[in-house]
């Protein structure tokens, strides 16, 4: 039977209302920071190359992932048998807002590029990890049969949330002659060499711990078992320790960790590099990258928000399956074309099942998971995401390295959907939500 802080109590629509506000408030840093703007700056502005840059983004995130993979799984188990997760998430959610802001001193300087490097590594690190403790709060606040939607929901309200940020950074900062149309009455040049790229990490700053603060508020937190917190590490790694050696009896989650860690990294590396993509391959400058992310969110938005109640009447399964023909079909043709219309088109198209795979991987997930482990198996999501997740950053670094081609890179993912297809096929999802796949 599962303790009383993970039975969900009646629907409470302000608790999930704030949960699916947090997607919003932490979509800004992935847009802004590792996808659309700050990546770009890095890789031109700061180290003045783009395939250099690229490389050097490319070799961070590896590293990143290291981290990720070493420490979700561990602090997961830990916070099961510890009780409390909001405090973890104040925690690493507070490190990506403080790290986040530190950017705005990275000038277009090759010498600040390690600096640059440092913050960004740091803050990715904490804002997995508070993903980690955000993804296992989900199936204690809703009922089974609402899993597939509220996570749609939450991906969908994500993008948009992205989207709006990104507009605020197009034409409050990069296209404005002044910081937020003239509100601080100075131009740009008071503030310094391409301020107005530099200020979008203040943006995020701000964005992420505003639209944050409704979760501490009004999302309900397990209740602390009175364990301390060194007795809850003491058992949270026996815990883990146990769980890896006998992941036999856990075989249906086992295979879908694997397969959901391929696919996962493939859209992971398709984030990360899309905007140094867009601009290496196809010469798109800081507006046209902010309008093609504005677009992109929209498509992703809606289609995370359109695929949800497909997995709760259909399940979480065919809802994967069919993102990943999606954007395997997409993606061929894409890595093809120079011209920057097909590009759009093409992109477009493969947005569009970026939400609805990561949706509906985090339901199965959740559906997957006993009751009394989701944060140790959301821990566990994050490891066999970032093992794998290594491959992604790295081969695609490699393959641009090798041919001086970004089109090389981005030809890497496709592989990555087309396992995770395969492997998909071997996964069966409970009948029952929640149902422990031990069988």
């Amino acid at each position: 039977m599962a303790p009383p802080s993970q039975t969900p109590a009646p629907l409470n629509r302000r608790a999930v209302a704030s949960w699916c506000l947090y997607d919003w408030a932490n979509s800004a840093y992935n847009t802004i920071i590792t996808t659309f703007v700050f990546s770009v700056y890095f890789a031109r502005g700061v180290v003045g190359d783009p395939v250099e840059g690229t490389a050097r983004w490319s070799a961070a995130m590896t590293l990143a992932g290291v981290a990720i993979a070493l420490l979700s799984p561990l602090l997961g188990a830990i916070a099961d048998r510890h009780g409390r997760r909001k405090p973890w998430m104040a925690l690493f959610t507070g490190v990506t807002v403080a790290f986040s802001a530190a950017l705005w001193w990275v000038r277009p300087d090759p010498a600040d590029a390690l600096f640059a490097l440092v913050c960004v590594v740091v803050a990715t690190v904490a804002f997995e990890l508070a993903n980690v403790f955000y993804n296992a709060s989900l199936p204690a606040l809703v009922p089974a049969r609402l899993l597939g939607r509220v996570s749609g929901w939450g991906w969908g309200i994500g993008y948009f949330g992205g989207l709006a940020c990104l507009v605020l950074a197009l034409f409050g900062f990069v296209k404005a002659e002044a910081p937020l149309f003239g509100l601080f009455g100075l131009s740009w040049d008071a503030w310094g060499p391409q301020a107005n790229i530099r200020a979008t990490a203040l943006l995020v700053a701000l964005w992420y711990g505003i639209f944050a603060l409704p979760y501490f508020l009004w999302v309900p937190d397990a209740p602390s078992n009175g364990q301390s917190l060194i007795q809850a590490t003491r058992e949270g790694v026996a815990t883990l320790v146990g769980t890896l050696r006998q992941a036999g009896r856990h075989r249906q989650t086992l295979r879908f960790l694997i397969a959901s860690a391929f696919f996962r990294d493939g859209i992971n590396t398709i984030t990360a590099f899309g905007g140094l993509f867009a601009a290496g391959s196809f010469g798109m400058s800081f507006e046209e990258i902010v309008l093609f992310a504005i677009a992109l969110n929209v498509v992703a938005g809606a289609g995370a928000i359109g695929f949800a109640w497909m997995d709760d009447r259909a399940g979480a399964k065919p809802v994967i399956l069919a993102a990943l023909v999606g954007m395997t079909l997409f993606g061929l043709p894409l890595l093809l074309v120079t011209d920057k219309l097909w590009f759009w088109v093409l992109a477009l198209g493969l947005g569009l099942f970026f939400g609805p795979a990561q949706a509906a991987g985090r339901s199965l997930m959740a559906r997957l998971s006993p009751p009394d482990m989701t944060g140790e198996m959301f821990g566990l999501y994050g490891l066999t995401g970032r093992f794998v997740g290594f491959f992604g950053p790295f081969l695609f670094g490699l393959a641009t390295e090798a041919f001086a081609s970004q089109r090389a890179g981005m030809a890497t993912v496709l592989a990555f959907f087309v396992i995770g297809f395969v492997l998909m096929l071997g996964v069966r999802e409970p009948v029952a939500p929640r149902q422990n796949a031990a069988n």
